[in-house]
């Protein structure tokens, strides 16, 4: 009956599949595509964008700005949360200290501030971006939501394309 008890000592507590998750390829592949995202929409922010934004109508350029800010928000938080993740996983911050800093970036879901019509004011390159965060940002809080435990959390998912139908049709109804 001894040799059948095994010793507790030895067996390894069950790591989570989001700590798993975000120590993997899979984590590094999100934190690439995150960083890149950034880059692009810098780059077209301070370039290509300044020149879309000047060809715009009153409204467009007030959508333009609202949007771009709230882009350059949402990134922000993502990077923040990304550069998080990455100190853990390089051992320069505790699990328990990243909890702690985890608090102060906090993310919030967020979508576009104005209507879907405003949003097709905007140029296509601009409205591009913001899908691909919004994506992002999903991904990043069910990952989240999983890893501080909050697994049942619903986290709202963005569907653009639908949301992009919806503003074509209301805007087809429009005339």
């Amino acid at each position: 009956m001894g040799e059948l008890q095994q010793d507790q000592s030895n067996i390894n507590p069950a790591i989570s599949f989001a700590q798993k998750l975000v120590s993997s390829s899979g984590f590094k592949l999100l934190f690439r595509d995150g960083m890149k995202l950034v880059e692009e929409t810098a780059s077209y922010l301070d370039g290509e964008g300044r020149a879309h934004a000047n060809d715009l109508s009153r409204m467009g350029a007030l959508a333009y700005a609202s949007e771009s800010m709230r882009l350059t928000t949402r990134l922000m938080q993502m990077t923040s949360w990304l550069l998080l993740q990455r100190a853990v996983n390089e051992g320069e911050l505790t699990q328990e200290e990243a909890v702690v800093e985890h608090r102060k970036v906090r993310m919030k879901p967020q979508d576009t501030v104005r209507g879907d019509e405003m949003v097709l004011l905007l140029p296509e390159a601009l409205q591009e971006l913001i899908a691909r965060s919004l994506n992002m940002q999903n991904r990043i809080l069910k990952l989240d939501a999983v890893l501080m435990g909050e697994d049942q959390l619903d986290v709202p998912v963005v569907n653009l394309v639908a949301a992009r139908f919806s503003a074509l049709e209301a805007a087809m109804n429009l005339r």
